[in-house]
């Protein structure tokens, strides 16, 4: 059963590193504490989303996921369009040293990238697994995840600042539609 978590982490914590290296490409200077930062936001959300999901398993996650996806696109479109506007505003704008690490910026990401681990919490609770191991898990191998994420794209970011942080804004709307798109029953995978 522990093998199957750790599959698990990796799997749900694909789109917090997808969204690490994005934020990471508009950075010139990381700093150890933004990386900090940045995993305990994911990592966080990340083991909260299948708690919850395990303890709400009965009563909420039919509303949930009915409209999961909607908010995951919404959240990703929103800030990947940002981030493509970004790229194309002032070049004083994109020469700051870090992005923006505070809860009005991270809050909407970690959001975004855990609402399906509420999914995962919901088939934790048919499960027999212990769910205090399965979250510590997620939650530590989700923000190991987002650091590194977040120094690769740093390391590409600091070549190619604004082709990267347009593609990083772009990956960022392409996870939305995705998600959206495997929640409608168009795209099957």
């Amino acid at each position: 059963m522990l093998i199957q978590t750790l599959l698990i982490a990796v799997s749900v914590s694909m789109d917090a590193f997808a969204i690490s290296i994005g934020k990471g490409l508009t950075i010139k200077k990381l700093r150890g504490i933004d990386a900090c930062k940045t995993a305990l936001w994911f990592g966080g959300f990340q083991a909260l989303f299948p708690l919850l999901g395990y303890f709400a398993a009965s009563t909420f996650s039919k509303y949930v996921t009915a409209v999961d996806h909607w908010i995951i696109f919404g959240l990703l479109a929103l800030i990947g369009g940002n981030m493509v506007r970004e790229a194309f505003g002032e070049d004083e704008e994109n020469t700051k040293e870090t992005p923006e690490f505070d809860w009005r910026h991270m809050l909407p990401l970690a959001v975004a990238c855990s609402i399906d681990a509420f999914a995962v919490g919901v088939s934790f609770a048919f499960m027999s697994l212990n769910i205090w191991i399965a979250v510590i898990i997620i939650g530590v191998t989700t923000g190991l995840f987002s650091a590194a994420g977040l120094y690769i794209g740093r390391v590409f970011g600091s070549r190619w600042q604004k082709p990267a942080q347009i593609a990083g804004g772009v990956v960022l709307i392409l996870i939305g539609v995705k998600v959206l798109l495997e929640h409608l029953g168009v795209l099957v995978l």
